[in-house]
């Protein structure tokens, strides 16, 4: 049965969630990355957009402006989330933003900060950003574009948008750590029956 989280989310829908579940989204999700990030962190700017109960997705949208401030979206693709790592956890408690989606795990950082506030960290799989903006049925709102394109916070209204695969749970286990730790045991003996095989080599 395809597990759907609606917003505004609350705490209850995300605890029974573990690494490596899958989900979808509906409702509202916003686009933001590195300077959204650094103007709230560093530079202290409040958002322009209430992020409480939402889903945020570190992206870089393709979007055209159709004029009358109306806009479609023709691409919203994963940026990679560990740039953001450093940022995630104060932004997780300025915010109260529940969902993070973005390409790729992240750190210890973002576990503490998810383990804190019950959030969860979700992965978008790569290559799919044409499929991912015909879940986006409106672009409600955009925010910050003097920032650019890719960097402006397109506010937008989702449905059933996914696969999300959860990476961080509620209590900061992460799915990518966990599984360099496997992929690491696994090697060695691997490793060592190859350098039997070769080990003639000088």
């Amino acid at each position: 049965m395809k597990k759907i989280l609606t917003t505004p989310i609350k705490d209850e829908d995300l605890l029974a969630l573990k690494p490596g579940e899958v989900v979808y989204l509906t409702g509202t999700l916003v686009t933001c990355r590195d300077v959204a990030h650094r103007r709230l962190i560093e530079l202290g700017r409040e958002l322009p957009v209430d992020l409480r109960g939402l889903a945020i997705f570190h992206a870089g949208p393709i979007v055209v402006e159709k004029g009358n401030n109306q806009f479609q979206m023709i691409s919203i693709g994963p940026t990679t989330s560990m740039r953001m790592e450093k940022f995630e956890k104060e932004f997780i408690e300025r915010t109260g933003v529940k969902l993070i989606v973005g390409k790729g795990g992240m750190g210890p950082n973002t576990e503490e900060g998810c383990r804190q506030h019950k959030v969860v960290h979700a992965i978008f799989p790569g290559g799919c950003a044409v499929l991912a903006a015909t879940c986006v049925e409106e672009i409600e709102d955009a925010q910050w574009r003097d920032l650019g394109m890719p960097e402006t916070l397109w506010v937008c209204r989702v449905k059933e948008f996914g696969p999300l695969i959860i990476s961080i749970d509620t209590e900061g286990n992460n799915l990518i750590e966990g599984n360099k730790q496997v992929y690491n045991q696994r090697k060695l003996p691997v490793i060592e029956e190859i350098n039997q095989q070769i080990k003639f080599i000088k």
